[in-house]
């Protein structure tokens, strides 16, 4: 049985991997998606991360298709409280932005569709400078004292608007954020390494980094050459016309091949093993792409091969 990582200076316990919802309603339909979930679950999986917005960008989708699957997966499996469901706010069509009303009527909306009484982990979506962390924070601990929020976090949030959100928290004895979700992965460093993880370390922040496997580029199948049937091929493809990327790819295959290991596998291993990351976040729209990725809670990079690979994706 897999080891539950704590989540920062919360309360809640998580599996080292956090599964994607962003593909539930997309490119997994309903039936694909329950077995995707069926199977992580059965792995030892628990902590599912989604927003209101998944996946509002489909033509015929309106928002809120992912937090409809998972609320009628954890229905029928009757497995609430063995599930650790994070979900965001801000991108939803009919709830834009971080207002205070907003941040609560988005909630309501998504209990509904999660057909749940509490969000554990509720991210601010995209951060919205222009409206003051007071008002922000206020209404997350609103949501918290009212039982409906356990726990919140941020995503796409710069260091200095997060250590105003801190401090105001501190200040006031308000909901504090334990959790950050940054874009992070091995040919996206920038996107996290520097003041906002400092901030995060000393904090005490636990990070969920989104584009783990950087659009399925770190999986290994993007090859010179290669043709991938994928509604993100062409994002993770334009790695390849990169030195940095080759130079990854590179070390990816020589790590791998000493565990015989997949290379999704270490890529988000090496993650893992970064300062502040509790549980790299990845999707998978078959159970065929589960198993490479379930792995890394059982996959331990040496020093060396850490160094390796940090070194080839500098």
């Amino acid at each position: 049985m897999t080891s539950l990582r704590k989540l920062g200076q919360s309360d809640l316990e998580v599996f080292p991997l956090a599964l994607g919802g962003n593909v539930f309603g997309w490119t997994a339909d309903r039936d694909r998606s329950f077995a995707v979930l069926d199977a992580y679950a059965a792995a030892g999986g628990n902590f599912v991360d989604t927003a209101d917005s998944y996946s509002a960008w489909i033509e015929g989708n309106h928002g809120g298709e992912s937090e409809t699957i998972i609320g009628e997966w954890i229905k029928e499996r009757g497995n609430r409280s063995d599930v650790v469901i994070a979900t965001k706010v801000s991108q939803h069509p009919d709830f834009k932005g971080l207002s205070a009303a907003n941040i609560k009527a988005a909630a309501d909306a998504s209990l509904k569709r999660l057909g749940t009484d509490r969000i554990d982990l509720y991210y601010t979506h995209f951060d919205q400078p222009e409206v003051p962390v007071e008002e922000i924070i206020g209404a997350l601990d609103e949501l918290v004292r009212a039982g409906k929020v356990r726990q919140i976090g941020a995503s796409n949030i710069s260091a200095e608007r997060l250590k105003a959100s801190l401090e105001f928290s501190e200040r006031e004895g308000l909901a504090r954020y334990v959790a950050l979700q940054p874009h992070y992965n091995l040919v996206s460093r920038d996107t996290y390494e520097g003041e906002l993880r400092d901030l995060a370390e000393r904090a005490g922040l636990a990070a969920m980094p989104y584009f783990a496997l950087a659009s399925g580029f770190l999986t290994g199948k993007y090859r010179p050459g290669a043709t991938v049937d994928s509604a993100r091929a062409e994002g993770a493809a334009k790695h390849l016309a990169t030195e940095r990327g080759q130079q990854v790819l590179t070390a990816l295959d020589e790590v791998a091949r000493a565990h015989d290991a997949e290379v999704a596998t270490v890529a988000l291993a090496w993650l893992a093993a970064q300062p502040t990351v509790a549980a790299p976040i990845a999707s998978a729209r078959t159970v065929e792409q589960l198993p490479a990725l379930l792995a890394v809670a059982g996959l331990r990079l040496t020093d060396d091969e850490i160094g390796k690979l940090t070194q080839a994706s500098a």
